[in-house]
């Protein structure tokens, strides 16, 4: 039992199946806001296929990302660790998983509805090829954040079939959250990109310009997520989660400027980690909770 929880482990941190809770609760809530739209919970069913598919998008995306980046990753101090540098994944298992999780995204959409199961192989493509957009555009960062966006959109479609402007505001808000924290997440591969003719906005402009642009996009996003409460109807519930969801970004942005590998870390991942869980909840207690809002 020891050993398959090891390896368990082991395959979760080649995916840094962690980081799902970024894209994952803007995904359900999404379908929270959809289900209230469509007038009823839409059924554990479907709650479970749009965990499978998300889970199966996310977990394709980055087994082809480690793939796609396997030499600049063995080059770099930083990531030479990582499993397929270090030989403890074979290239041939990680393509295998990349395979499968994408089999398991197309399955999923085919027993959700029509309208996601032939989506399904466009939203493969956008979700990989993030992965290659650094060798060629310094805004690689919108690809990746364009690819977490499917995340709402694709859960609205789920409960609903057709897309309206709330879930097109909230996923243009996961844009605007991915480009500002890719960007300090890109601070620390600063002086590597550059060596190696990689491509990012820090690379572009520079840290400190690069670190401006992100703090303008963290705002944006927080005002476009502010246009989405009021939209929805949300009213005191929402609104304060939202208030520490400002103050998560502005801690994020002060130890961004600190430029030091442990308090980049604790940007990128707890602090944006707690945001998308505090968005999550702040709207299900909205729709769940009809007395928090302003319509009824």
């Amino acid at each position: 039992m020891a050993s398959i929880g090891k390896e368990i482990r082991k395959w979760c941190e080649f995916v840094k199946f962690s980081h799902t809770v970024f894209a994952l609760p803007f995904a359900l809530a999404s379908m929270v806001v959809a289900a209230r739209e469509n007038k009823g919970w839409p059924g554990w069913r479907l709650f479970v296929l749009i965990l499978v598919a998300m889970i199966s998008a996310r977990t394709c995306a980055m087994a082809f990302n480690r793939i796609a980046d396997r030499e600049f990753d063995k080059a770099n101090p930083r990531t030479k660790g990582r499993h397929l540098p270090a030989g403890t994944i074979s290239l041939a298992s990680a393509w295998f998983l990349c395979v499968l999780s994408g089999a398991g995204l197309m399955i999923a959409g085919f027993f959700i509805n029509s309208i996601c199961f032939y989506l399904s192989p466009v939203a493969l493509f956008l979700v990989c090829f993030y992965s290659l957009t650094k060798r060629f555009t310094d805004f690689t960062h919108f690809f990746l954040g364009a690819a977490l966006a499917l995340a709402p959109l694709g859960a609205w479609l789920a409960v609903t079939g057709v897309l309206t402007v709330l879930p097109i505001i909230l996923a243009l808000a996961v844009v605007a959250w991915l480009v500002g924290f890719d960007i300090i997440y890109a601070l620390q591969d600063y002086d590597f990109d550059r060596k190696q003719r990689l491509h990012s906005l820090v690379v572009r402009w520079g840290v400190g310009n690069a670190l401006t642009f992100a703090f303008l996009s963290h705002m944006a996003m927080w005002s476009l997520l502010v246009l989405f409460g009021l939209l929805s109807g949300f009213r005191m519930a929402y609104f304060t989660g939202l208030i520490i969801i400002l103050g998560s970004l502005l801690l994020e942005h002060w130890l961004a400027r600190r430029r030091s590998l442990k308090w980049i870390n604790v940007a990128f991942f707890r602090l944006n980690g707690l945001i998308s869980v505090v968005f999550l909840a702040v709207t299900t207690a909205e729709v769940v909770w009809p007395a928090f809002r302003i319509y009824k």
